[in-house]
């Protein structure tokens, strides 16, 4: 009887812990106040999902409305315009193709600028010219709001999983506030210095990653011809000192890698079109550095060539392909 007894008691006390486990979690996240997020493409809806997940309010805007049904369904709030998100949020995270984008979004009629709050924390994470950056700095500050640069690296794929690098330019004490939100969709945050760097940065990287990823493709490419199995080739290359992001994470050859681009036809992932935009942005500001960069112009022409060539919207990955069939023409 008496084990009996004790037993009631630990039960009731197991419970009384759960139930004031979830006390306190329902009340960490009614404390968190809600985020606006506009630009729910193939990198922004993992990146809001993340944010849902973490227990933040979401209210998103995308010109696509097909675009916002799964985070809807997740519990986000939809709304038709980015300065709707305005009105509702003062933290917003926007994440866009293009400078134009971004300029429409927080400069255009419907903008965020037009209903902004004051004290506002503006989040841009899309890959744009870091002038751009500046300019939008300077029109939020009109308005008494804070804007910062924060593009990201790692793909789809770290977005998906929150693993996501973001490289951060703007007022360094804004930096932290920028940081408790970036975390919950990326492994590292790093601090860049004024406006602008943080896209300064991600230029430089993905000059980098194009480059990485041709001298790749024609890597494997030489090394098929050559009779090379590519999945042996690969493994030779990633314990060797050719290897690179390109090679052992992202390979481009159909068949050596899993759950990439290139085991799907090059669907998803990051397009032709976008990178080719990249460079355009790298060799615009090289041409304004007056820095040498032949093997990053070489790049752009190429993925210039490929969107001309019908790949604009498949991975850029997709370049292997396009090497193979420029040999057969």
């Amino acid at each position: 009887m008496a084990a009996l007894v004790r037993g009631s008691r630990n039960l009731l006390r197991s419970f009384g812990q759960h139930v004031g486990l979830a006390l306190v979690s329902s009340r960490a996240l009614a404390s968190k106040t809600p985020v606006g997020f506009i630009g729910l493409g193939n990198m922004g809806d993992p990146m809001a999902k993340n944010l849902l997940k973490h227990g933040y309010p979401v209210i998103a805007s995308d010109i696509f409305p097909e675009s916002c049904k799964e985070i809807q369904d997740m519990g986000a709030q939809i709304l038709d315009s980015p300065a709707e998100v305005a009105d509702k949020a003062d933290r917003i995270i926007t994440m866009l193709p293009s400078s134009p984008n971004v300029i429409e979004v927080y400069t255009g009629p419907n903008g965020i600028l037009k209903k902004v709050k004051k004290g506002s924390l503006l989040i841009d994470s899309s890959t744009i010219d870091p002038a751009v950056s500046k300019e939008m700095a300077l029109a939020a500050e009109k308005m008494g709001a804070v804007f910062m640069d924060a593009p990201v690296s790692g793909g789809v794929g770290a977005a998906s999983s929150g693993k996501l690098t973001f490289m951060v330019g703007g007022a360094e004490e804004e930096f932290n506030a920028a940081k408790e939100l970036l975390t919950c969709m990326g492994a590292n945050v790093v601090y860049c210095g004024a406006v602008g760097t943080g896209q300064a940065a991600k230029i430089c990287n993905n000059m980098l990653l194009a480059i990485g990823m041709i001298g790749t493709a024609e890597t494997m490419n030489l090394g098929i011809r050559l009779g090379l199995d590519p999945k042996l080739l690969a493994q030779i290359l990633n314990m060797s000192s050719g290897r690179c992001w390109s090679s052992d994470a992202y390979n481009p050859v159909p068949g050596v890698m899993e759950g990439v681009p290139s085991a799907n036809s090059y669907q998803g992932g990051f397009g032709t079109t976008l990178m080719a935009k990249d460079l355009g942005l790298a060799q615009n500001s090289a041409t304004n550095t007056k820095t040498a960069v032949p093997l990053g112009s070489l790049a752009h022409q190429i993925y210039r060539m490929m969107c001309a060539r019908g790949y604009a919207k498949k991975d850029f990955s997709s370049v292997f392909q396009f090497l193979r069939e420029e040999e057969s023409q």
